[in-house]
């Protein structure tokens, strides 16, 4: 019995295929099914915990907070268009930059899905252009929460930072869950074939 491969935490026999030739000799391409490395599927967590729950909505919170009483006086969205201490273009350079990134994550993740989908390697989007994307989407970022740290300072001062942080954490948190609510078919969108 030959010695067999590691495989599931127990050994698993091999055959050994030595082809048609006469000499006996074992062809190296051909390869038993049994003994390929067959790679798991990576696990999918579908249940989340109770301080995951509670730590999104803290920041689901404390954002509805901002936009709610904003400097105190007025709420941040009336702030955003009407008050005359922002800095506006350097906000909407802020912004923009937030949109340009917005797109650039979008198409990535679409870039990602294709290439996962088709089965092609990781190397072939890591050596294309696409993969120079990463170190931008990265510096638009930085960028642009600079950009409107600077506009929103002569309201906040010193809160801006949090403030901001505060507000780009509560998208980290709420996108997932929007992006499950928009793809998720109910019962009478799936097709049936009777």
């Amino acid at each position: 019995m030959s010695g067999g491969s590691p495989m599931g935490g127990g050994f698993v026999r091999q055959r050994h295929s030595y082809g048609y030739s006469s000499g006996g000799e074992e062809l190296d391409e051909e390869d038993d099914a049994c003994s390929r490395f067959r790679p798991q599927p990576p696990f999918i967590q579908l249940t989340r915990s109770w301080t995951e729950i509670i730590e999104n909505l803290l920041w689901i919170v404390s954002a509805i907070f901002i936009f709610y009483y904003g400097d105190g006086n007025s709420n941040f969205f009336y702030l955003l268009w009407h008050d005359h201490r922002i800095k506006r273009i350097v906000l909407y350079i802020g912004m923009g930059g937030i949109s340009l990134n917005s797109m650039l994550i979008l198409y990535m993740s679409m870039v990602a899905w294709k290439v996962s989908k088709c089965g092609e390697k990781w190397d072939i989007i890591s050596n294309s252009s696409s993969g120079v994307g990463l170190p931008f989407i990265a510096f638009i970022g930085v960028t642009s929460f600079c950009l409107l740290s600077f506009a929103l300072w002569p309201i906040w001062s010193l809160l801006t930072l949090p403030l901001l942080f505060t507000l780009f954490m509560t998208g980290g948190v709420t996108v997932p869950y929007l992006i499950i609510l928009l793809t998720s078919r109910t019962p009478t969108e799936v097709l049936r074939i009777d």
